[in-house]
């Protein structure tokens, strides 16, 4: 073994933007390319606007501009502005800002000094201006390098700041904002923050109800069985409602920052509604069939959040400020009373939810002996079976890095010659591969009885750990890999239908996926070109002159595991199913798994009208290019 030298050579000193270049995942998480709301370029849109929001919690500015194209953003608010004198200093040096003095700004969301120092150092290009007291200053900077900073000028522009920036391409490779996921993003602070207008591309975001607009919002296509429960005190806001889905739903948030992850304010809610309904109802009913189906929000505002990472989506343990509580001890006291008021109010809701109760009451106890069966079975066969080869990093491992649970990745497959290509040429610390045996069994209108019954579906859920929720789900990625033929499409839609039915939050919080393999290898004795569409292999053969070995890729099995490695390394193609704001669970099952409707014909065949247009088109695109 060669002698590895250590000495002062070895030390190396970065400074603020380098750092933040080489390590980025420290300060927000993943990259991505902007196909999920966990990407880097949502954060750096957030570190952004969180100034902003600051502004108007401070009372200052209750209007904020937000332009938006695929690649670049504007974000203009009409709050105090940065002292003219530091604008330079406040987006390019560690440790500066106003948010480490609490009298100038409290119960903030950004308190690190690090959120829009992060946003420069990453973008290409950046651009920031003040407006204060009728002066104006603007710098611009390039990669995190100043290349341009004005002196104090005169100004007639309304006071506040407006920041530019678009991100670096050589970090968030082919990155594209999704408008939508923006959006969604922006009505978050609109709920949070009543009196606020967000101007997004033109169009007014706006609340007057807070958290209860938020839950009107997500459930205006799904069934509630009460009106929604509206709380408000001093630095705290709760709705809760409850529905017909499986799981449990909730929306949290600190000082106006969603935080996806929870922490202590939401353990202490869902804590806070089981003693405040037990409570009333003077019954020790089971926690699982009082938070069965809930959808709930809440929001706290505090003074110096401490979060468990830069990216701020999981709430530390903290107390609510001087001489007072901590976050989960006031949360828990405040739902215990305000909930159990409301409830001694509204009579008719107070029965609404006890029949909720009792429903999921009486479904627990008739699956409770199945259940059993089910679990002993589950045991014994993950002692002897190969059906899950797992990895060596996964979400349970409480010392896993952030870097390490991005990555963690279970591949669901069919058939043993899939799962065999994959797991030669799997990443055996981040990947794990779970072998399916012939088609799953279509749940579409059937209860959750069936998942225990079901010793492959019951396997599959225990191989996720998600059978009492998403707490301990192992895998950050739960990729649906099948063939790209007839019978792989079915397989794929019976596994979409097995998870939106009865483990809905899986897909709501990001955590699946579709694999997107190759359909063409096109090569000759030089080039090979993998190619996921007509369109690429028509190119690819006009790449090659015509002289070239087609192949047409029906099954996972038929692509050998050296090539396997090019698909699933850091280009894999993964596709997140994602359920929109105004998607009904139960009416997308109904109209692609129930009876075979006219409306669901007219799609197909509309689609298969396209597929056909298309492929016209690339074939006189084709035949251009040749002549």
């Amino acid at each position: 073994m060669a002698q590895v030298t250590y000495n002062e050579d070895n030390i190396k000193s970065l400074d603020w933007k380098e750092h933040i270049r080489l390590r980025p995942g420290m300060y927000i998480g993943k990259l991505g390319d902007g196909s999920s709301p966990d990407d880097g370029i949502y954060v750096l849109l957030k570190e952004v606007i969180d100034n902003s929001i600051d502004e108007f919690v401070m009372g200052f500015g209750n209007i904020i501009e937000v332009d938006i194209d695929d690649t670049s953003v504007r974000v203009r608010d009409f709050g105090r502005g940065i002292p003219l004198g530091k604008v330079v200093e406040c987006v390019s040096k560690m440790n500066t800002g106003g948010k480490y003095d609490s009298r100038a700004f409290q119960k903030s969301v950004g308190l690190n000094g690090v959120g829009t120092k992060a946003v420069n150092a990453l973008s290409d290009s950046f651009y920031v201006a003040a407006f204060r007291d009728g002066q104006s200053k603007e710098a611009i900077f390039e990669k995190g390098d100043l290349v341009k900073e004005s002196r104090i000028v005169k100004s007639s522009h309304q006071s506040g700041t407006e920041v530019k920036f678009i991100p670096d391409d050589s970090v968030f490779k082919k990155f594209k904002f999704n408008l939508e996921m923006v959006e969604r993003q922006l009505w978050n602070y609109a709920y949070l923050n009543t009196g606020l207008r967000i101007k997004f591309n033109g169009k007014t975001i706006s609340s007057k109800r807070g958290l209860h607009d938020l839950l009107e919002n997500k459930t205006k296509n799904e069934v509630t069985r009460y009106p929604i429960i509206h709380l408000t005190g001093e630095d705290i806001e709760v709705a809760i409602t409850h529905g017909n889905h499986y799981g449990e739903q909730y929306h949290s948030f600190v000082n106006g920052q969603y935080t996806t992850q929870g922490g202590t304010h939401l353990n202490a809610l869902r804590q806070g509604v089981v003693d405040a309904i037990r409570d009333f109802y003077g019954k020790s009913y089971d926690s699982k069939d009082i938070r069965g189906s809930i959808i709930a929000a809440i929001s706290v505002r505090v003074e110096e959040p401490v979060f468990e990472s830069q990216t701020k989506t999981k709430l530390g343990s903290l107390n609510m400020g001087p001489d007072r509580p901590t976050i989960g001890t006031y949360v828990g006291n405040f739902i215990k009373k305000e909930l159990n008021d409301y409830l001694h109010r509204e009579p008719d809701t107070a029965a609404k939810l006890k029949s909720r109760i009792q429903q999921s009451e009486r479904e627990r106890k008739e699956i409770a002996g199945i259940k059993k069966l089910a679990n002993d079975r589950a045991k014994k066969a993950n002692l002897h079976n190969k059906k899950l080869r797992d990895c060596r990093i996964h979400l349970s491992t409480p010392k896993t890095s952030p870097e390490d649970r991005y990555a963690s990745t279970i591949f669901i497959t069919e058939g043993d010659s899939a799962s065999g290509s994959i797991t030669k040429a799997r990443n055996v610390q981040h990947q794990a591969v779970f072998s399916l045996r012939g088609k799953p069994l279509n749940c579409f209108g059937l209860t959750k009885k069936i998942v225990y019954q079901n010793e492959e579906l019951n396997l599959l859920q225990h191989a996720l750990d998600i059978e009492d929720g998403l707490e301990n789900l192992r895998y950050n990625q739960v990729v649906i890999a099948t063939d790209a033929d007839v019978d792989g499409m079915h397989i794929r839609l019976l596994l979409l239908t097995f998870f939106l039915q009865f483990f809905p939050d899986l897909v709501r919080e990001g955590h699946l996926y579709i694999f997107d393999t190759p359909l063409f290898r096109v090569r000759d004795k030089k080039q090979t070109f993998y190619c996921y569409s007509e369109r690429e292999k028509q190119v690819a053969i006009e790449k090659l002159r015509g002289k070239a070995e087609i192949t047409r890729f029906k099954g996972l099995g038929e692509i050998s595991p050296n090539e396997f490695g090019d698909f699933i390394g850091e280009d894999i193609r993964l596709e997140q199913v994602q359920l929109h704001e105004d998607t009904n669970i139960e009416s997308i099952l109904e109209y692609y798994m129930g009876k075979n409707t006219p409306a669901r014909q007219d799609f197909i065949i509309e689609n298969l009208k396209v597929e056909v247009d298309e492929l016209e088109e690339v074939e006189a695109e084709v035949a251009e290019v040749s002549v």
